[in-house]
């Protein structure tokens, strides 16, 4: 079973190698993501560059964000671009 007893500080290291594995992608396309904060099995994420108003940035979160980070940090139930709140 796994260890679902993380420190905030592990669970941060998580969220952010797998912003670090989607960032490329990102950049690519002229944007970026940064981690505001995680609390409570959620990660807060916002969106910058040409990815801040970009028409399928809903996708973005869902699709690539979202999965992504669940896939490194299963811990997360929730990721939230602080922009959309």
């Amino acid at each position: 079973m796994e260890n679902t007893n993380l420190t905030h500080e592990e669970l941060v290291t998580k969220v952010m190698e797998a912003l670090e594995s989607i960032r490329p992608f990102l950049n690519k396309d002229g944007g970026d993501i940064e981690l505001v904060d995680v609390k409570e099995n959620k990660a807060f994420v916002k969106l910058l560059g040409t990815c801040s108003n970009c028409h399928i940035s809903h996708s973005t979160m869902k699709l690539g964000v979202e999965n992504t980070i669940k896939q490194h940090a299963p811990e997360i139930l929730e990721v939230i671009n602080i922009d959309d709140m």
